[in-house]
């Protein structure tokens, strides 16, 4: 069986009604555990103190604000070379979500920093691409508002997701490509030294996967939204023309 297969509207409602309750209660499990365990049951830092259990909220709303651009551009992308509409309307359901994601790391990022740096925002390499990035969400969303062809919508606003990667990559990579800024390194890394301590990284992987389940849950409700919504359009525009 071929992955191409669930590109079939009919066939991707049918499998997603059978995934997705399951999906959202995982999710919520997950999120309630990994909330709970991180603010209730987490010590505070003895230089933040109570302030770094933002990062349980902070840093996976950020690993979703700029990993649902790169889902929305490989979206965009099939949508360009193969035109299966469901990859386009996932692409154009993903957009919202992203956009609160990135709002709420902007959010908890000026209210962490804050007490740390002194200030609610700086124009720090990081801070700047990420605020670059989430006008570029508002964009998208508001280019597939405006154009009433979807087919054209669904093309410029996939152009607009390609120019817009360059800014979900310096979102991630900012404070490396320029070694300065007053954004602190990655909290989670491939080199064990370097990540948080145990008593933080357990519940923190554990709010990843749970606003990974989140963001996936949300895409499908939206998707089976879309579809929806162009079935009925064309039942409406079929009738019109009768």
């Amino acid at each position: 069986m071929s992955i191409w297969e669930y590109a079939n509207p009919v066939r991707f409602m049918r499998l997603s009604d059978r995934v997705l309750p399951w999906l959202a209660a995982l999710s919520a499990i997950l999120m309630l555990v990994a909330l709970v365990w991180g603010f209730f049951f987490t010590p505070d830092d003895y230089r933040q103190g109570s302030t770094v259990k933002i990062i349980f909220i902070h840093v996976p709303s950020a690993m979703i604000a700029i990993n649902a651009w790169v889902m929305m551009l490989i979206a965009s992308l099939i949508w360009l070379v193969r035109r299966h509409h469901v990859s386009a309307l996932a692409a154009k359901a993903a957009a919202p979500v992203g956009a609160v994601m990135t709002m709420i790391a902007l959010v908890t990022g000026a209210v962490w920093g804050e007490p740390m740096w002194g200030t609610w925002w700086a124009w720090d390499p990081r801070l700047t691409s990420f605020l670059i990035l989430f006008l570029f969400y508002l964009g998208y969303i508001a280019l597939w508002a405006a154009i009433d062809n979807p087919d054209t919508a669904a093309d410029l606003t996939s152009v607009l997701a390609i120019v817009g990667s360059v800014f979900a990559v310096l979102s991630r990579y900012a404070a490396l490509i320029w070694n300065q800024g007053l954004h602190q390194g990655a909290s989670l890394s491939m080199d064990r030294a370097e990540h948080v301590a145990d008593v933080f990284y357990y519940p923190l992987v554990t709010a990843i996967i749970a606003f990974i389940l989140l963001f996936v849950t949300l895409v499908i409700l939206r998707t089976r939204t879309e579809i929806r919504a162009r079935r009925l359009r064309a039942l409406l525009a079929r009738e019109a023309r009768e």
